[in-house]
């Protein structure tokens, strides 16, 4: 049996890489997170209640002693303009996107490094390589967070893989604002080359592809899945 450890994985995304994930029966998933996953599979899913930013907890508090895959989902979207962004804007989204995933990082590693090929995923956005209005803060941090990854796939190869998905919009319940603004979407659906926003299955097909050993020759890359608009 493989385990995987997602952090914040109770809804939106992370609840579709669960259930990608669930559909080997090998794999045994564990999501630490405030609200409880939904999932029928409940036989290789085990929900472990955590404020995953702040409470202090362990893998042995948790029952975990070897790790196959790592996902860090927290993340936050602030889009202002950069003279009306306070320095709160800017720490706030560093403390749940940054040193959340730093935090938990240092917990997940020793049992990622016990596993012969294990992986670690975490999530950018497409605002880092593309120039955004009012993206100030969202692309500052994960700029730093795509840093973070690079050096890490250094470090902790050949054991441990480590690569970083950035999408596009895509319709989650973090993005619920501008989802269900009618002229927002319009706009946003217009500059994709695809036409369309991004799906949840978008986005979790490709973690679970890189989290597990099918993608066991690929570290160290930033995967823009995001209808085209950072290239075309």
């Amino acid at each position: 049996m493989k385990n995987f450890l997602l952090i914040g994985g109770s809804y939106g995304i992370g609840s579709g890489i669960v259930s990608e994930l669930l559909k080997d029966k090998d794999n045994f998933v564990h999501v630490v997170s405030k609200t409880e996953v939904e999932n029928e599979n409940k036989q290789n899913l085990k929900w472990h209640s955590y404020d995953a930013i702040n409470d202090e907890f362990s893998l042995q508090d948790l029952g975990i002693d070897e790790l196959s895959g790592f996902a860090y989902l927290p993340g936050s979207i602030v889009l202002k303009p950069f003279l009306q962004s306070k320095r709160e804007d800017f720490e706030n989204a560093f403390q749940v996107n940054f040193y959340g995933a730093i935090k938990n990082l240092k917990i997940a590693i020793p049992a990622l490094k016990k596993s012969k090929n294990s992986s670690i995923v975490l999530f950018s956005t497409v605002a880092t390589i593309r120039a955004m209005s009012f993206h100030t803060v969202v692309g500052s941090v994960k700029a730093a967070l795509e840093g973070l990854s690079l050096s890490l796939s250094a470090e902790l190869a050949p054991t441990v893989r480590v690569n970083v998905i950035a999408p596009s919009l895509t319709n989650t319940p973090l993005a619920k604002d501008l989802v269900t603004n009618s002229k927002i979407l319009e706009n946003a659906i217009s500059k994709h080359a695809l036409k369309r926003i991004g799906k949840v299955q978008d986005i979790s097909k490709m973690a679970r592809f890189l989290l597990t050993e099918e993608s066991s020759w690929i570290t160290g890359q930033v995967f823009s899945v995001d209808g085209g608009l950072s290239k075309i």
